[in-house]
């Protein structure tokens, strides 16, 4: 949601120590070996995370992204070739094939990385009680990482079409509790990695929220793993290097109003929003949109609500 601005920039490498090679051993990909491997024969459970075989897995015909920027897409394949895919991608069954319901980019970057299975939720599309029931029950479960929660609460989002006031009701959290927990979606590949594993904990990745530069927060995730910080520590080094300043202990929580402006745009702009707000109520909000059609769309619903 909305992003706090530190003005920590991209030239700290040096400060933060460059070098962390000696990290790799720790960094091993998340790769869901524990995880039953799908065939076309088995059956389809919609609550966990469960491995495809790529060739059973095909496009959604109807993807309205027919072109992925092939820079971008290299990258995401060296992310999941270092860390595994982290977010899982979401199918049905289609036939004997698996067909993508989101997550094709994900998908193709899987294959560049030379992955022979994929990690996916099967949805079943003709049951969305059931579906919605089986994610608010997995997300019960104790063993589960703060990513795999984040995750669970993304796809009662997008897969059951809840608002998250409705999703806060289903699991029994404060609407700011479940915003704050989607945020780790936001945080770069390496620290949700980390975060994932165990190597840094929930309060290292509010505090890293709190720092707008993705190079930097993995920067700082490097030498929250390579020196042991605690949440504290780590809120001091952040002090030290901005100068100007301080790094809160925890996000600035928004009044209500604001969440709900938020997940009203973002239903067409999606993560695309960047919303400031100072202590007495001013500030501005962030638009980035992919296409003349995304906005049209968006200012017919404006139009349709006035009716």
């Amino acid at each position: 949601m909305a992003k706090v601005q530190h003005g920590l920039g991209k030239g700290l490498g040096a400060l933060l120590g460059g070098d962390n090679s000696d990290l790799t051993p720790l960094r091993k990909p998340v790769g869901y070996i524990n995880k039953e491997i799908v065939s076309s024969t088995l059956p389809q459970d919609t609550s966990d995370v469960l491995r495809i075989p790529v060739d059973l897995i095909e496009p959604n015909p109807f993807q309205p992204r027919m072109s992925f920027d092939p820079e971008a897409l290299q990258e995401l394949s060296e992310s999941i070739r270092t860390f595994g895919l982290i977010q899982p991608i979401t199918v049905r069954k289609k036939g004997d094939k698996y067909q993508i319901i989101s997550g094709e980019r994900r998908y193709r970057a899987s294959i560049m990385a030379g992955m022979d299975m994929v990690p996916a939720y099967i949805r079943d599309a003709n049951d969305q009680g059931m579906l919605e029931m089986a994610i608010v029950e997995n997300i019960q479960r104790e063993n589960l990482d703060p990513i795999e929660v984040a995750m669970s609460y993304q796809r009662l989002i997008e897969e059951c079409r809840l608002t998250q006031e409705q999703m806060a009701d289903r699991v029994g959290k404060k609407r700011a509790s479940v915003a704050n927990q989607l945020r780790l979606l936001r945080l770069p590949a390496k620290v949700q990695h980390d975060l994932k594993v165990g190597l840094v904990s929930v309060g290292h990745a509010k505090v890293l929220l709190g720092v707008d530069d993705p190079s930097v927060q993995e920067m700082l995730c490097d030498l929250i793993v390579k020196n042991g910080l605690s949440v504290r520590q780590l809120e001091e080094k952040i002090r030290t290097l901005s100068k100007e300043e301080k790094v809160q202990d925890e996000p600035r929580e928004l009044p209500d109003l604001y969440y709900r402006l938020l997940e009203q745009v973002g239903r067409y702009f999606g993560d695309n929003i960047s919303l400031k707000r100072s202590e007495n109520g001013k500030g501005s909000l962030t638009i980035k949109f992919d296409s003349d059609g995304q906005m049209e769309k968006f200012l017919q619903a404006l139009s349709d609500n006035r009716g």
